[in-house]
């Protein structure tokens, strides 16, 4: 496995393992973002890669494919009015998406979940987001999804 001092994926899982497979985890995200975005989870990728072209073509239709299932679950679980996938990296040069379920009310709604921390968003109130009625075991269903195979 490649790794690279410093860097926080390499250092650390990025947030709750849900699925650590060979080459990918999922992972919840924990913290502030987690309470403000309800399911909020990243796929990273094990070995310190920085660019999806980086990755060979099986690898790269893998963990797209873990992107896509990861989406179709929290969907399915806790049906947000619309699901935000990106890939940046410019702070984290190490190679994972943001699945982040969104509902008309959460806190940076209709802007990116990143418009909370401009300066202009740090004075405004936050709302926390909508919940789905009922228990909801996100954590548990991705889980199962991942363990599926």
């Amino acid at each position: 496995m490649t790794i690279a001092s410093g860097c926080e994926l390499c250092d650390g899982d990025g947030g709750e393992v849900l699925f650590r497979g060979d080459r990918f985890r999922v992972v919840a995200v924990p913290g502030d973002e987690a309470k403000l975005y309800p399911g909020f989870c990243r796929v990273v990728w094990n070995d310190h890669v920085k660019e999806m072209t980086d990755l060979r073509s099986p690898d790269r239709d893998s963990f797209m494919a873990a992107v896509y299932r990861l989406e179709a679950v929290l969907r399915n679980t806790l049906s947000p009015v619309k699901m935000n996938l990106a890939s940046l990296g410019n702070l984290t040069p190490h190679l994972h998406w943001h699945v982040i379920p969104r509902y008309a009310d959460d806190a940076a709604y209709p802007k990116p979940v990143w418009a909370l921390s401009s300066p202009a968003a740090q004075t405004a109130t936050i709302r926390l987001p909508h919940r789905p009625a009922g228990p909801v075991d996100w954590r548990a269903a991705v889980r199962t999804e991942f363990a599926a195979g």
